[in-house]
């Protein structure tokens, strides 16, 4: 059987067409396939055309449409047949058709099909299935459809068992038995595009009730609808939730359809950092997504790691703007990277200056390459570089510098990050073997081999604190312990680098504070005072109230991962920082702008990328240029998780890929996680408030007024009582009620 195939069924109401595909795909079911199957449930009167379709695929099966394109059709009554039941069939499928004529009379007129004839109504009849006015013909024709398609009469008997159809079973054997296939007379050809547009209308013909087609209802709404159906696209919870304002919807749906290349192109236009983001990203747009509580986040940082390690994107080089600015970034971290990459190409003319002799920053001297290869980091880099941004590294500026940089370029954006750290004041801490984490890890980073033995204590609960506490296992300590002084509940590293952490051997000490360090000379141990918790503070958690209890821990080497700061000893003493901008202390505004931590002090790198970004609009807006300068979307106008029809998706968990184990990857820096093998995690997403043309609202809509016009969908108001049935059976809340 091939990997996947699609049968479409065409009958009247009440001759069962809709039960019969369910027997096809029960049958197919019952040989360990993935099936799907459904109905036209519309206009389902007596004698009227009803449609069906069933899916049958070697892989779980995701697609929600009607059946298009379908491989397969059954037609359960011949004067049916015209340009809308072949219409999208496949060349080299089957065509099964009830009718006492010859397959050869249809064979000549569809020479590119194998065509199976069968008399079921014949049959039916004679086995007393259905009335005296109208034979049901469902059971019958699938043991023709049996024989068509290789079904064996036993696999079709246990079906019809299991079903409740066995008093049926011996029509079908005769016409398993009575089929008679006229295989392909001519080529086969490929399958006609299909626009989304209706059908061709149907050619008058004679019903078995002798009435020739169903008449419209005549009941228009004119004046007296007072509400109708609207489609229109909301806001989704990951795209509320990411700081860089990447349209994370758009970005998944175009890997469900299997077009990498546009999704890569729709993340290239927020961020140019796709696959650091999926790798070291904290993703607060999967602690927004809708799925979360159903069976687990869409795993989105990983998709965007695949697009960026699966698509090979060279940024076409930018037209210059009629009017290009000289723009000069302090800092060439993920928010300088940011501003330079949205500066150039929109034409503009950036320069960036940085103290480090590569660009990268935090990104480069903190973050170890067991979470962030280098390579990954320096081609992304290299793409930002090459749309025409100038590279100053090796020299820190200091305030004379950055005032020079104010007066010979038309703007400066400040992405100098934190750069003061948090020291400690206890007894002791001035000891040999006390150093700041963030100078442990730029060692290691910048230099490689830093060498630690014995025990590694790290205190802090953050990202900083997580990398220091792993990369001292893989230089060498025999036992590394993190004291935080809150619970694990409120540590605000990314939840998987703690899990990891723990993995690999780390012991975590929840609610300590250190209260002083012993030795002589070089640090031996550390006191840490017990901690208690109070009410919440201006954060949210619980404040840590230090006690009076001690417990000492032996130690040979402590790293200090406490926070940091912005440090703005580098502005010139008339400066001053108000938010994103710099003004004169006489209240002048400069052309000076904040970006990433500096501006917000967030913390993470895709907050620092939304940041640039927004400071590289604020900078070209105050130059006179117009331009949509980013604002992040209110979270709370979000489509919520119980607006989602959760009934119309299958639970399955989410995907994450493989990783090494704990065991092999505290021996090197390689790279921990492989990532995702393919975008099948794509198919997961509910896509919040956006249209994905799933047919539901098509097929649950009473009077059948619904139908598919590029790009979307097209109410035929003139019908609509607008009774709201599409808006409450849409899956993904795309669509409102709205007055008439």
């Amino acid at each position: 059987m091939v990997e996947s195939m699609e049968f479409r069924f065409h009958g009247r109401g009440g001759q069962g067409g809709v039960t019969c595909a369910k027997i096809v795909a029960a049958a197919y079911a019952s040989l360990g396939k993935s099936v799907q199957t459904f109905g036209d449930y519309a206009a389902e009167r007596s004698g009227a055309p009803v449609r069906a379709y069933t899916r049958v695929a070697d892989q779980p099966i995701v697609n929600r449409n009607k059946v298009y394109e379908p491989h397969h059709i059954v037609v359960l009554d011949h004067h049916l047949l015209g340009a809308a039941v072949f219409a999208g069939v496949r060349g080299g499928g089957t065509v099964l058709i009830n009718t006492p004529e010859p397959a050869e009379v249809y064979a000549t007129q569809h020479p590119e099909l194998t065509i199976g004839t069968v008399d079921a109504t014949a049959i039916a009849r004679k086995h007393g299935i259905g009335s005296r006015t109208v034979v049901i013909v469902n059971t019958t024709i699938a043991g023709a459809f049996a024989r068509l398609h290789g079904l064996s009469l036993d696999l079709l008997r246990e079906t019809y068992e299991r079903l409740g159809f066995l008093s049926n079973f011996d029509a079908a054997r005769e016409a398993f038995e009575a089929v008679v296939v006229r295989p392909v007379l001519g080529a086969a050809r490929s399958a006609p595009a299909h626009d989304g547009r209706p059908a061709a209308a149907l050619p008058p013909v004679e019903a078995l009730t002798e009435h020739v087609v169903s008449a419209p209802t005549g009941l228009q709404t004119g004046t007296w609808g007072t509400q109708r159906p609207q489609y229109l696209e909301k806001l989704a919870p990951c795209n509320a939730f990411c700081p860089a304002g990447n349209d994370v919807v758009e970005f998944i749906q175009s890997l469900h359809n299997d077009q990498t290349g546009q999704a890569a192109t729709i993340l290239g236009r927020t961020t140019p950092l796709a696959g650091v983001c999926g790798r070291v990203c904290p993703a607060p747009c999967m602690e927004g997504c809708n799925r979360r509580e159903y069976d687990g986040s869409v795993n989105i940082r990983g998709l965007e790691r695949w697009v960026a390690d699966t698509t090979a994107v060279a940024w076409a080089k930018p037209t210059p703007d009629p009017k290009p600015e000289r723009i000069a970034i302090v800092g060439g971290g993920p928010a300088g990277l940011s501003a330079a990459y949205q500066l150039a190409r929109a034409g503009h003319r950036p320069a960036i200056f940085d103290g480090e002799a590569e660009l990268g920053g935090v990104l480069r001297t903190g973050i170890p390459a067991y979470r962030l290869p280098r390579d990954v980091l320096d081609a992304e880099i290299s793409g930002i570089v090459d749309l025409g941004v100038d590279v100053h590294c090796g020299a820190f500026l200091d305030r004379d510098a950055l005032a020079k940089l104010s007066d010979d370029y038309d703007a400066v954006i400040l992405a100098t990050g934190l750069q003061k750290l948090r020291d400690i004041e206890a007894p002791g801490n001035d000891l040999r073997g006390i150093e700041q984490g963030i100078a442990f890890l730029h060692r290691q980073n910048m230099q490689g081999g830093v060498h630690t033995s014995g025990h590694v204590v790290v205190l802090g609960g953050g990202n900083t604190a997580m990398d220091c506490a792993r990369t001292a296992l893989r230089a060498g300590a025999e036992r590394v312990t993190v004291a935080y002084r809150r619970t694990r509940k409120e540590m605000p590293a990314i939840p998987e680098e703690i899990d990891e952490a723990l993995q690999e051997g780390v012991v975590l000490l929840e609610r300590v504070a250190p209260a002083g360090f012993t030795g002589s000379g070089d640090v031996d141990g550390i006191d840490l005072a017990e901690v208690e918790m109070g009410p919440p503070d201006d954060s949210g958690r619980r404040r840590p109230v230090v006690t009076d209890r001690i417990v000492h821990l032996d130690c040979d080497y402590v790293l200090l991962a406490l926070g940091q700061s912005a440090d703005t000893s580098l502005l010139p003493e008339t400066w001053e920082l108000r938010g994103e901008q710099l003004f004169r202390r006489d209240d002048t505004p400069l052309n000076v702008f904040a970006a990433g931590d500096l501006a917000t002090g967030d913390g993470t790198v895709t907050h620092a990328l939304g940041s640039g970004r927004r400071a590289a609009g604020l900078a070209l807006r105050a130059l006179g240029h117009d331009v949509q300068v980013f604002e992040r979307p209110d979270r709370r106008t979000a489509v919520p998780a119980t607006d989602i029809r959760v009934d119309h998706f299958a639970r399955r968990k989410p995907e994450h890929g493989t990783t090494l184990s704990s065991d092999d990857r505290l021996h090197h820096f390689d790279e921990v996680h492989a990532g995702l093998l393919d975008s099948g995690e794509a198919h997961r997403c509910f896509s919040c408030g956006h249209c994905t043309r799933c047919d539901t609202c098509l097929v649950y809509c009473p009077e059948g007024i619904i139908r598919r016009e590029a790009p979307g969908y097209e109410v035929d108001y003139t019908y609509c009582k607008g009774c709201g049935i599409c808006v409450e059976e849409c899956p993904r809340r795309a669509m409102e009620m709205i007055e008439s």
